[in-house]
This record gives structure tokens, sequence and C-alpha cells, in this order.
């Protein structure tokens, strides 16, 4: 397989050898997406040296759901598992993802816990940080950003994927400016719903390597919608540095693109990858067979679904859906809970669809559903939402829903214009 100059399968191979980094997410965000993050430390212990060697630019370990998981079902400390790994992990830079201002949670913490947090994952052998904000607000990611250079990390941040009218190229081009002017080490184009299209690519990423000049410039997506792998490709043949995947069985369906298939053909197209994916069939096995004890799922290569770009909510969003809605005996209204929540998010403001605005969005498209009266109630998270206390909107409230949102909040009827205040006085 190889690319013509204008992005054709099938054409000639690029002139030089441009190298492509990988980094791996098996040990965080794909058992996140397949295992619902329930891989213990001790589950990757085999195959952490193995990984170590293979030559990565980077490996995710902690972050996301991990803190809360490791805590509530495996008993596990998350700051131990950090210790551990990267006493094994050696030659490989181990990455802590860190949702901004929240941290490791939905709620916004104060600048001095921020900061302390910073010095706490670079004590415990961790060298990388990600970084992001759920509304790209870059506002909310300036004191994280300057806690994690302090404390000697590498920092990439994080711009989050969505299909909006707001969320055009020039719009994504402007936010990697922020970025790059709060001093990031790096950037990456995220799309954790897997909804990026191969043409999509061929306008973004050149926007986004305009933007950020020599600054490495990172790719993330999902298999979510089945087109993840060639997006990945496309992305490399139009600029992008680096590129994230995962190893199979974790790879494909709600997870990331596998390794495999990147590296190989990513060479075909004429690209330089120093990954030695020789030993992957060995870490593959391992996880079959972890997969098998453990009854867990194996990720598959995911059916298109059209509808999947207009609701926009990840995989793993739908299945805790369903799961509750079969509880309560309303499974047969997911779908229109699913068709409730994209006119939500659109009055909402475009929300990007990612932890927590997807609850949210999901929370409040229930509660439509199922009252008479749409908005009959709204949750707190959204009435501070409204306010302004998690950041600016990706695009103004519309006017009738800011109405009822406000309802029982006159006094609170003025949206903050500041950087957002932290958890204590949002609580207050």
């Amino acid at each position: 397989m190889s690319y013509s100059a204008d992005g054709a399968i099938g054409g000639r191979v690029p002139m030089g050898m441009k190298k492509v980094g990988i980094i791996d997410t098996t040990l965080r965000d794909a058992h996140q997406c397949l295992w619902a993050t329930r891989m213990t430390t001790g589950m990757m212990l085999p195959v952490a040296p193995v990984l170590d060697r293979m030559g990565f630019e980077a490996i995710e370990l902690v972050g996301g759901a991990v803190f809360d998981v490791c805590v509530r079902y495996l008993h596990e400390d998350p700051w131990e598992r950090m210790r551990i790994m990267s006493r094994i992990i050696t030659r490989t830079p181990l990455i802590v993802f860190m949702r901004g201002q929240s941290l490791f949670t939905f709620e916004l913490f104060s600048d001095d816990v921020v900061e302390l947090t910073a010095k706490r994952i670079a004590a415990n052998g961790i060298r990388y940080v990600t970084i992001l904000d759920a509304l790209n607000d870059i506002r909310n990611l300036e004191v994280p950003m300057r806690a994690a250079k302090s404390a000697g990390l590498y920092v990439t941040g994080w711009l989050i994927y969505a299909i909006s009218p707001v969320h055009t190229d020039q719009y994504f081009a402007e936010k990697a400016r922020e970025l790059v002017r709060l001093g990031v080490d790096g950037v990456v184009l995220a799309d954790p719903s897997g909804i990026v299209t191969p043409e999509r690519v061929r306008t973004l990423i050149p926007a986004l390597r305009a933007a950020v000049g020599s600054l490495p410039l990172q790719f993330h997506t999902h298999c979510s919608t089945g087109v993840g792998p060639i997006s990945v490709l496309e992305a490399i043949h139009h600029g992008i540095d680096t590129v994230q995947t995962a190893t199979p069985p974790l790879a494909h369906g709600a997870a990331p693109p596998p390794t495999n298939w990147v590296v190989s053909h990513a060479r075909r197209m004429g690209y330089q990858i120093d990954v030695d994916d020789r030993e992957l069939p060995q870490v593959t096995a391992y996880l079959r067979y972890v997969a098998a004890r453990e009854g867990l799922p194996v990720g598959r290569i995911a059916e298109y679904d059209p509808f999947h770009y207009e609701h926009q909510m990840a995989p793993g969003m739908l299945s805790n859906l369903r799961n509750q809605l079969r509880e309560v005996g309303l499974e047969d209204r997911l779908q229109e809970i699913l068709e409730e929540s994209v006119r939500v998010r659109q009055e909402l403001g475009h929300l990007i669809i990612v932890s927590p605005f997807a609850q949210f969005i999901l929370t409040q498209s229930v509660i439509n559903v199922l009252h008479e009266e749409r908005y009959a109630m709204v949750p707190d998270e959204i009435r501070r939402y409204a306010l302004g206390y998690f950041g600016r909107p990706p695009a103004p409230i519309a006017p009738d829903v800011l109405d009822r949102i406000y309802q029982r909040m006159i006094s609170e009827r003025r949206q903050i214009a500041q950087r957002p205040p932290c958890a204590a006085t949002m609580r207050s």
C-alpha cells in the first residue's frame, strides 16, 4: 500500500524516509476502552519489559479512569503502579494523562493541589504528562502546564476533536497556537470518539502543522467507526510526527488502531518506524491468554455506523447507558435518548462528547425523554456549566434553554468570564 501526492491509496511512495514515532496505549487507554480499565498492575508485569525494549516513543500508563478504578474496584494504589512500572520500564518514558485542572476527576481543583500533583507525578518516576481540558478551554491548562514544566516533566497538550459548525480547522489551529504560547513540548489532535474521517484529516492536519511549526504533532484516534486505522495512515501522510496505537487484542472496536497494522502499512508507504514489531506476537499471545482467563472482551473491527457521527458518543459510554437502561426496563428507549442527545448537545453550545460532558448530556437527555416537558429538571452540573464554572462553552447556549436552566437560579444569572474558580468555590 502506498500513497500518491494527493493522498490517494495506490500511488507513488513519498520521497525520503521520514521517521514516525509510535506511542503505545495498551497499558492505559486500550484496556480502559475494552476492559473498563480492569487491567491490574500484576497483569502488566509480564509484558512491561517487552514493551520497554520495542522502541516506542512513550508508553501510556495512568490517567483517565485509572485512579478511580484502581481504588474502587481493583483495590490498588495508582501511585504504587507508577513506582513499580517506572522501575521496570526504564528505557521508554511512561505517560500520565491528566484532565487539566480536574486532574483525574470531573471537578476542578485549586491551583496548589494541581501543583502538588505534578510534583508527586515526577517524584514517582514519571517523565511525561499529557494534559487536556474537556472544553478545549486553554485557560484551564495554564496552571497544570506550568506546574508540570516546573516539575521537569515533558508536556503535551491535547486538542479534543469534535464535529460541529464551531469545530472548524481554523478553530483547532487557533487552539494549537494557544498551546504553543503556553510552552507545550508537543500538540496532540485527540479523537476519543473515533469520528475523524480520512477526508477531514487531509485538511485538518496541514492546518495544525502550520500552526505548531516544528513542534512535534501527534494523532490519537479510536476504531469506533471502523475508519481509525486508515485515518492514522492519512495523518502520517499529511505531516503527523507520532501516532498512538495499541497491541491486539486490545485494539479495534472502541480502542485505538492496532500497532502491527499501522507499523506494517506505514513502512510500505515509505516511512521509517523504529518499533521492533517482531516482539508484538509475544505481547498479543499473553493478552489473549489474560482475556480468556478473566472473561474479558477482545477488540473486533467495528461495523460502520453513520449515526455515530451525529451523537458522537464513545462506545464505552453507549454500553454503560445500555446496561443502565436495561436495569430499569428502558432499554427500548435507547435510540430515542441518543436522538435527544444530539439536540441537547447543540442547545448546550456544541459540547465536546468527552467526560464529564458526555455524561452530563446523556443525563439531561434521559430526563428530557422521560418527562413530558424538556428541561423540566436540570442537573446541578449543567447549571454550573451554564454559569461558566467549568470553562467557556464552545458556542453560546440556546437562549430558551438558558432561561430554563436559570429558572431557579435568578440570583446567579451572571455568567463568569474569567478562568473557572476552583472546585471548593464551585461547591460553596
